[in-house]
């Protein structure tokens, strides 16, 4: 019998703030625990908000298409025994709570919650309005980005979300579809002068140039890549390991594998084996800083960089990796992989992590220099496995013989994290890949 604050949760590291996209639920509503009551985005994924609770939601503190601040209050839930109204018109939408307050009767203030009727827009009016009016999510914009899709060109798609709004799932059916011959004019013919709006995202100027206006999902990557930059003096160390062994074994098992486990065993769950066993000789790698003092985790908790169908990454967390065999890094590996393509992870998932890994060997690239996840001090990058020549030392004499090479990026906070430590950790993990048991069993 109390009332249950439900708050916007932190979805990564440095995510600050968050998108109200739709509630789900409306005052009066009754929710069970882990019932989604709302969709929210952020720079990097839209995600469900489940109830931590089963209850009545009794007040909605933000509407739509507000940006709220991580770990404040949304919503409220009154569990079983709290009084409660379920006489709200439906179309009503509730505002932020203002300053003023009014009384209940009691003595007590509780904050005034304004109400407004909000009449359902026709969808082709919808369809019509400039950015200027129409909302656009994050990932939305972050896609429409990515395939050259104009301001103009997104205003004409029309939507299947609340009010108009276009999901991610219109905007893959009209790329899929085919650009209608009506959108695609708008991207290459500038509008009267006379109807352009002043905030225009894309314009083009004198010469052969077009200028972008930044998207919010944009700038809020690039402050976060300043933010990194500007926070931690970054140094990056190269080796290349000789992981032949590693690359024998799991072609030689990978079938057997599969058939066992039902997972299919890739490259990242072995070099994060590495990972781990060299954060556990080096911990001064597995370390924050906050002012002049140094955070020691005791936790290892791997970060792993996954491609999102956006083309955007997000950085799911294996939590207490070193008490995982590769079995088990496999599956979570797999599963988080899984779930962040589909949008399904949750907020605890993406956040917590001691160190990272990303596997740019994926892309096809052989090496990267990539930027810490903050706060974290270190983060290494795999590049691509290459058959290539090598010097082999024998018992009879150096020979040269076709090896699987791969290089190793560590990129970390010099301000903590010195050559000779940075060094030989990076060394350290090629070591472990290097003498990998290519004779174990499954």
């Amino acid at each position: 019998m109390a009332n249950i604050d439900l708050i916007m949760p932190k979805m990564g590291e440095s995510i600050i703030e968050a998108t109200i996209l739709k509630w789900l639920k409306k005052v009066g509503d009754t929710v069970e625990v882990d019932e989604t009551i709302l969709e929210i985005a952020t720079d990097k994924v839209d995600s469900e908000i489940p109830s931590p609770v089963s209850g009545t939601i009794v007040e909605i503190l933000y509407p739509e298409n507000e940006v709220v601040a991580v770990g404040k209050s949304i919503a409220i839930i009154a569990t079983e025994g709290e009084e409660t109204s379920n006489n709200t018109p439906a179309p009503a939408v509730e505002k932020t709570p203002s300053p003023s307050t009014s009384s209940n009767g009691n003595g007590t203030h509780q904050p005034a919650i304004e109400k407004v009727a909000i009449a359902p827009a026709p969808a082709l009016a919808v369809a019509s309005k400039s950015s200027g009016d129409r909302f656009y999510s994050p990932l939305v914009r972050n896609i429409a980005a990515k395939e050259n899709i104009s301001q103009p060109e997104l205003d004409q798609i029309p939507g299947t979300g609340s009010k108009g709004r276009v999901t991610k799932k219109d905007l893959m059916a009209y790329l899929s579809g085919g650009r209608t011959a009506a959108a695609t004019t708008t991207t290459t013919m500038a509008p009267p002068a006379s109807t352009t709006a002043p905030n225009t995202a894309a314009a083009s100027t004198g010469g052969n140039v077009e200028i972008i206006e930044m998207d919010r999902m944009r700038k809020l990557i690039a402050d976060h890549m300043v933010m990194s930059k500007h926070t931690s003096p970054h140094v990056t160390s190269f080796i290349e390991a000789d992981v032949t062994n590693m690359v024998n074994w799991r072609n030689r098992v990978k079938g057997s594998f599969q058939e066992k486990y039902g997972e299919k065993i890739t490259f990242t769950p072995m070099i994060i084996e590495a990972v781990v066993k060299a954060l556990r000789d080096f911990p001064m790698v597995n370390v924050s800083v906050e002012g002049s003092k140094i955070i020691v985790k005791k936790d290892l908790n791997v970060g792993m960089a996954a491609a999102l169908p956006s083309g955007n990454l997000i950085v799911p967390v294996i939590k207490n990796a070193d008490h995982l065999n590769l079995v088990g890094i496999t599956k979570a590996v797999n599963d988080l992989a899984t779930r962040a393509r589909n949008n399904q992870l949750k907020p605890q998932e993406i956040q917590g992590g001691t160190f990272t890994l990303t596997n740019v060997g994926t892309f096809g690239n052989v090496m990267g220099t990539p930027i810490i996840n903050q706060p974290q001090v270190a983060i290494m990058a795999a590049g691509a496995i290459r058959k290539k020549p090598a010097v082999l030392e024998t018992e009879y004499g150096d020979v040269i013989a076709i090896r699987q090479l791969m290089f190793l990026s560590l990129s970390y906070d010099h301000r903590v994290v010195d050559g000779f430590l940075g060094g030989s950790f990076l060394r350290r993990v090629g070591d472990y890949l290097e003498q990998f048991d290519d004779k174990q069993t499954i």
